[in-house]
């Protein structure tokens, strides 16, 4: 797919993901935890909404985000858009009046890298509940300190790519990142890929297996 059309959905998405998801979550449960789900992303309590490809859904009901505002669509489904206040500086950038742009094929491209994820993920911590953070709109668990997660992309790497991120800074060829280790999806070829670079990152951090 074209870059700046995965890049354009998933700005939106994660303007989504923190205006009409993560922070009206944040009003009503005290938390931005939002999780992977099939065909997207969804809250894991009140409001019960879930993004899926290029719609949100509520209630039954399924509006279309491509040229529609966080604001409107809040309005539309009874909530009030806004980013969880407080809690972080990073974030999509769009504002919750700015309209959305983006395509379907754009946004199930970008929930592909989160099945992905997820899927990597789980396969690894059997226990793993991944969590889909809002401010850098990535998914990744935490184990004895260490981060194991996937990111759609972002200012660090434009392209989708899987991470293990320290407290600390590590030598040696594997940790390529000021934050750890970041391989491209494209590098890493596929899920066996994806888990067996989080297993290897998992194995140097010293994690027990």
């Amino acid at each position: 797919m074209d870059a700046q059309r995965f890049t354009r959905a998933r700005t939106a998405l994660h303007a989504v993901a923190e205006h009409l998801l993560a922070g009206p979550q944040y009003r009503v449960a005290g938390t931005v935890r939002l999780r992977a789900y099939p065909g997207g992303f969804a809250t894991r309590f009140e409001p019960r909404l879930r993004v899926r490809s290029a719609q949100l859904l509520s209630a039954g009901r399924a509006l279309d985000l491509p040229g529609v505002s966080c604001a409107q669509l809040g309005a539309a489904i009874g909530i009030t858009a806004g980013r969880p206040a407080g809690l972080y500086r990073d974030g999509s950038g769009v504002a919750v009046d700015q309209p959305l742009e983006l395509d379907a094929e754009g946004a199930d491209a970008v929930a592909a890298c989160f099945a992905h994820g997820d899927a990597a993920l789980r396969a690894l911590f059997a226990q793993a509940d991944p969590v889909l953070w809002p401010e850098h709109f990535d998914l990744a668990v935490t184990v004895d300190g260490v981060n194991y997660g996937l990111s759609p992309g972002d200012a660090f790497r434009p392209e989708p790519y899987a991470y293990v991120g320290l407290s600390a800074p590590r030598t040696g060829a594997f940790w390529n990142a000021p934050f750890g280790a970041a391989r491209t999806l494209t590098e890493l070829g596929g899920l066996s890929g994806t888990t067996a670079f989080l297993a290897e990152g998992r194995r140097l951090a010293g994690t027990p297996l």
